[in-house]
């Protein structure tokens, strides 16, 4: 029988990295990281080398809704905060880069102003927000974004209202004619160049003693608390960090598609958005990116066989995911790190 000096605690988060493994059993999946990242990288500056204009198209949709997911990933699986309004930072990006483009069409002013924006509009709903949890937090969360929603959809002298915004082409830098970034091709490499700036956002604050107090709340806020830590504080933070992300992607999204309505701050997004973090797979940051290469691929596929009906099948498939991959697509290469061709496992027993 075990006596209460031989029981060991959960070693939280919080409390730092484990231990390394001892050499020559470190997991392929760790050995292959970096390698693979820089081969993705690779792959996506020169995707308007090997893709057509319409492929090109999707792979820019791609990288907003991936980056979109990215940042509700930072709330709901590294921070516990399950929220169902997530839209509302990409609409608040989205429309004030819109607005912004009226006065000039300069694309980074367009973004910082977006983010600054969309970051004190989430600093205001996650003061509230993150006083509550469960089914308060996401009821929250949901009648702040259908509020938003519903100021998109009538303050039609501001918004558009149901018809939406068109948005010219921008420019790199003040004095640009816009011939920079006249070309389809040179536009995604803009978006890509923004896409790649916020998820190294959400990497670095992952990493950071900051991202593991967030992972140590996740678990036991009684004991962060104990330990010196604010937890409202700390929440507060990651919420206004995740949605600037979202704002920025907003913004990255009328500046690729030139255009923005209401839809696009709807409860549809936010509900497709947490769908897209649970089939890429929570708390990777990298999933559901993946996540939404799913998702735009299944929209595109099935648009065109189910018409309007398209999001059955992406049910169906989510249904499939929860079921068969409790990890989402991320977690099929963490099932792999153990494999070995000998079929010896990954790390043998010390002797």
């Amino acid at each position: 029988m075990s006596t209460p000096e031989s029981r060991q605690a959960p070693v939280s988060l919080a409390e730092g990295p484990r231990p390394s493994p001892a050499a020559g059993s470190t997991p392929l999946g760790e050995r292959l990281a970096w390698p693979l990242r820089a081969a993705t990288v690779a792959l996506l500056v020169a995707a308007p080398f090997l893709l057509g204009d319409f492929r090109l198209l999707l792979l820019g949709d791609i990288l907003v809704y991936g980056l979109l997911a990215a940042s509700l990933d930072l709330l709901v699986g590294y921070t516990g905060l399950p929220s169902l309004g997530h839209a509302a930072f990409f609409g608040v990006g989205g429309y004030v880069a819109a607005l912004v483009a009226k006065t000039t069409v300069n694309g980074p002013v367009q973004l910082a102003v977006a983010v600054a924006a969309a970051a004190l509009v989430a600093l205001g709903t996650g003061w509230l927000a993150v006083r509550t949890r469960g089914v308060y937090l996401l009821m929250l969360t949901l009648a702040f974004a259908q509020l938003l929603y519903s100021l998109a959809l009538t303050w039609t002298p501001v918004t558009g209202g149901a018809n939406g915004l068109p948005v010219p082409r921008v420019s790199l830098w003040p004095g640009d004619d816009g011939s920079l970034l006249a070309s389809d091709q040179a536009l995604y490499w803009y978006v890509l160049a923004g896409f790649l700036l916020g998820y190294l956002v959400l990497r670095l604050v992952v990493g950071s003693p900051f991202g593991r107090a967030l992972a140590g709340m996740r678990e036991n806020e009684a004991r962060m608390r104990s330990l010196g830590y604010s937890v409202v504080g700390c929440k507060l933070a990651a919420f206004c960090i995740a949605g600037a992300v979202g704002g920025l992607a907003g913004a990255l999204f009328v500046q690729h598609q030139l255009f923005i309505s209401p839809s696009n701050i709807s409860f549809e997004l936010s509900a497709v958005s947490l769908v897209v973090v649970v089939i890429g797979g929570v708390r990777t940051l990298y999933g559901p990116v993946l996540g939404a290469a799913v998702f735009v691929l299944v929209r595109e596929e099935l648009s065109s066989v189910l018409a309007d009906h398209w999001q059955l099948g992406l049910g169906a498939l989510f249904i499939l995911v929860v079921y068969l991959l409790p990890g989402g697509v991320a977690g099929l290469g963490r099932r792999l790190e153990g494999w070995r061709p000998s079929g010896r496992p990954a790390t043998e027993p010390d002797p």
